[in-house]
């Protein structure tokens, strides 16, 4: 098995109470999809990530604030999995719930060191 990434891709921060039951709804779909690749020995970790941030570029380390603006798309959080392949990674990732949200996924193999 190797390990893949899940770099979860959508709009910015949505306007909703967390509380709601639209939320809830919203993450009890993400907790059903993370419960099943747990059981099927494909999860290894993730995390949703705040949004805001910051930035270091270039030689002189200047830093920027960010996510920016200007983005159309943030990356919202990520999920570490395993799987026989890119192929195998790219099926897993097909059942998570940000499709719903016409969101992406970026699936990515992490490098062996």
């Amino acid at each position: 098995m190797e390990k893949f990434i899940f770099l979860f891709r959508g709009p910015g921060p949505r306007e909703m109470d967390r509380n709601s039951e639209a939320a809830q709804a919203e993450m009890q779909k993400w907790f059903n999809w993370i419960d099943a690749m747990n059981k099927k020995g494909t999860y290894v970790a993730g995390d949703p990530l705040q949004p805001v941030g910051k930035q270091v570029n270039g030689k002189k380390k200047a830093v920027t604030d960010g996510p920016f603006v200007e983005a159309k798309e943030m990356v919202g959080g990520y999920i570490i999995v395993n799987a026989k392949d890119i192929n195998d990674a790219v099926e897993i990732s097909k059942d998570c719930p940000i499709f719903d949200n016409d969101g992406k996924v970026e699936v990515r193999p992490i490098q062996k060191m």
